[in-house]
């Protein structure tokens, strides 16, 4: 597991921290504007980066079209000479000149393939890691609107449809064009009349396609979204299951996923109607182009105007000039998914990662960690403050503690000390420097975070501990794991640090996930740690020796604590007591309770519980 620590902490706070996901930045998420992608926007960056291996495509595909003409131009020179000479030579000949074209044909239909359909392979691969890589860098306000799994449909699902585009899709549409226009040009030097009127359900065809496919886009588009929102709820659903079953909800969630089915289910539908629509009338039009033409090529051979060979011809140049406008009509239907899937996926592009470089120009090499609210003020929605006007300092190596009842504002607190929230007025300093004029980067390299229900990655122990630090030595890691007591646990594993232990940990106890969190935490050797008490779930015997780990984490860092059991905080530098988005106390433990306040209150509270 070669993860970077800094790229997860996003993807650790949306799953845990659920007060911190409201950021500033979501109204760029929700007033964003619909884009459409753009031929010229494709071409640019799409086809022109990739213009040399597009017209080797492209030379491939016309010498294929120019060889398959070689059957139908033959076929009238067999029937109109060859026959009637009776020259088995020049049977023999014509036979080897039309096998060295079908030679080509395959020859040229296998490197076509080959080259380009690795290419679209390749840029799909490429953009999946393009778009997960911003997605990663976007404010933490994102992930509180979207599912995983509908952030999964998008990674993985949305970008596919790019291999219509560079794939055999766009080149088969041009060799299409090019064979369909060398055979009328054939089919107009054999017969005008004929030739003039096939065109005429050929142009009707081409506005029905068209307007079909204009009406398709949208659909298309409607279905990225429909499943994108059933995977988020299936994984939702998968990952919920102990619940689920916890309260017999099998049913509801069944019919759930059912009705999203179904929705998605109704949008293929409406777009098999629409594809039905093209390929009917395909059917119809060119099926009664090639009626009149039996009745007039019939004729004009009665009144010897038009020869044998020459019809013969002209019914396989019109066949090779109707093939490539029905494959073009799937082919259209192609890429009109495949722009339906990139107007998604540059609608995500187009947001403004957060860490903006133009905004976050300093950068920190190092910290004190010396963090100061100067005057801070926060609001999730305009004109509903969560936090109003504070003011603390923590001094570098101190533990501030956050108490208070739900919905204080305690959590807000911490998410802006780890700059996963910017401040609606006021500031936050980190030595002195406005944290949202600083690197998020450079800043986060000196964070750490261990919560209440810390994430941990499907894995081993080790790959977990080494998840901040992949490179960090046998030495190192034993360290992490002796002072946060993980060897506690892991020294009675067969495997021991090399137990796999599920997903999100699920093998292990509450208080064994808490110390490979720690653990974790204290390999990352921060300079500000960020605690969400990770004791008051946990039995005596594990809260003792998570209490000595966190002892061991918090010397000599900078840690904000959310404490939940009071008297876990007894030692702490500085008690902050948050109430209505204010501190209402602050001190230490000994002189809030001489206070006789609020702390006080809240303290021989618990205490009588």
């Amino acid at each position: 597991m070669r993860c970077n620590y800094l790229s997860a902490l996003p993807l650790i706070a949306v799953e845990i921290m659920q007060p911190f996901i409201h950021s500033i930045k979501k109204q760029n998420t929700l007033n964003m504007e619909k884009t459409k992608v753009s031929i010229g926007t494709v071409f640019k960056t799409i086809i022109w980066p990739r213009r040399g291996i597009v017209m080797i495509g492209l030379g491939l595909i016309i010498i294929s079209r120019l060889a398959s003409l070689i059957l139908p131009l033959e076929t009238k020179r067999l029937f109109d000479e060859v026959i009637p000479s009776g020259s088995k030579k020049r049977l023999w000949e014509l036979l080897a000149y039309v096998g060295g074209a079908i030679v080509v044909q395959a020859i040229t239909s296998f490197s076509l393939t080959r080259l380009l359909s690795v290419e679209a392979q390749r840029l799909i691969s490429k953009l999946r890691a393009q778009v997960q890589r911003h997605i990663l860098s976007l404010p933490i306000g994102y992930f509180d609107n979207h599912k995983a799994g509908e952030l999964v449909s998008r990674i993985m699902t949305d970008v596919e449809g790019v291999r219509n585009l560079v794939g055999t899709g766009l080149v088969q549409l041009i060799g299409g064009t090019l064979t369909a226009v060398l055979s009328l040009v054939l089919l107009i030097r054999i017969n005008l009349y004929m030739t003039l009127y096939v065109l005429v359900p050929v142009a009707v065809f081409a506005l029905v396609a068209l307007k079909a496919f204009g009406y398709i886009r949208p659909i298309f588009r409607k279905r990225g979204q429909l499943n994108a929102e059933v995977t988020g709820r299936l994984t939702e659903t998968l990952n919920g299951v102990r619940v689920i079953k916890g309260f017999d909800a099998e049913a509801q969630e069944n019919h759930t996923f059912a009705e999203g089915v179904e929705r998605l289910f109704l949008n293929v539908k409406e777009s098999l109607t629409a594809t039905a629509l093209i390929t009917s009338s395909a059917t119809f039009l060119l099926g009664m182009a090639s009626t009149g033409i039996m009745g007039i090529g019939g004729y004009l051979m009665m009144n010897n105007e038009l020869t044998n060979g020459e019809f013969i011809s002209f019914t396989l140049l019109l066949g090779f000039m109707i093939a490539p406008i029905v494959q073009m009509s799937n082919i259209g239907s192609q890429l009109t998914e495949a722009f339906a899937g990139l107007d998604r996926t540059e609608e995500i592009m187009n947001m403004l990662p957060e860490d903006n470089a133009e905004e976050r120009q300093i950068q920190l090499s190092s910290i004190e960690g010396n963090v100061v609210f100067d005057h801070v003020s926060f609001a999730y929605e305009e004109g509903k403050k969560v936090l109003h006007d504070l003011s603390f300092e923590a001094e570098k190596g101190t533990v501030t503690a956050l108490v208070g009842t739900s919905g204080s504002g305690k959590s807000t607190i911490a998410g802006l000390a780890a700059s996963f929230l910017t401040p609606s007025s006021g500031r936050v300093t980190i030595d002195g420097q406005d944290l949202s004029l600083v690197n998020l980067s450079s800043y986060r390299s000196h964070l750490g975070v261990v919560l209440q229900d810390d994430f941990l990655f499907q894995g081993s122990i080790r790959e977990n501990i080494l998840f901040p630090r992949p490179d960090s030595g046998e030495a190192a890691l034993q360290a992490a794991v002796e002072a946060a007591y993980v060897n506690e646990f892991t020294d009675r594993f067969e495997e021991g640090l090399d137990t796999v232990i599920g997903e999100r940990g699920v093998k292990l106890s509450g208080g064994q996930r808490q110390r490979i969190a720690i653990a974790r935490a204290i390999l990352a050797d921060p300079k500000i740690i960020i605690l969400d008490e990770a004791t008051s779930n946990l039995d005596t015997e594990s809260e003792a020796l998570i209490q000595k780990s966190l002892s061991r984490l918090m010397k000599g860092r900078t840690t904000f604590v959310i404490a939940h059991r009071l008297s876990t905080i007894r030692q702490a530098d500085r008690i902050l007591v948050i109430e209505g988005g204010k501190i209402e106390e602050s001190g230490t433990h000994d002189t809030l309770i001489a206070k006789q306040g609020r702390y006080f209150e809240l303290y021989t509270y618990q205490a009588r519980i």
